[in-house]
């Protein structure tokens, strides 16, 4: 039996450094916008059975907080759904989606956990 290696989360160094000041949330929106594509679980958060398009996703910070061990913080993220066979010859269309993520930076390490919150 082959047992699944967990993907390697990413890091979030700058946005870790830059707690609490203003240029938190620019540094935060900055590093998850460049995340490589599938780092983000947005794929749970399809609504029509599509598939994700992230070469454009837009963040935006609900909120954010913090306590002894990490920096957690409520995302708004904008992304493309691609839902295929809805128009005329089965084209697939782009469909704008929305859903809030909570991320969990880690103050030692800077890695950054992800789960989806609402869809």
């Amino acid at each position: 039996m082959t047992q699944k290696t967990k993907p390697k989360l990413p890091k979030l160094a700058e946005a870790l450094h830059e707690w609490p000041h203003e240029s938190w949330k620019s540094a935060l929106k900055r590093e998850i916008e460049d995340l490589p594509r599938g780092s983000l679980p947005l794929q749970k958060a399809v609504t029509r059975c599509g598939v994700v398009d992230d070469n454009d996703v837009s963040v935006t910070i609900i909120n954010a907080s913090q306590n002894s061990d990490s920096i957690q913080a409520t995302l708004g993220v904008f992304f493309t759904e691609i839902v295929a066979g809805c128009v005329c010859g089965d084209d697939p269309t782009a469909e704008n989606a929305y859903c809030e993520i909570r991320v969990h930076i880690d103050k030692t390490t800077a890695t950054a956990d992800f789960a989806l919150i609402q869809h």
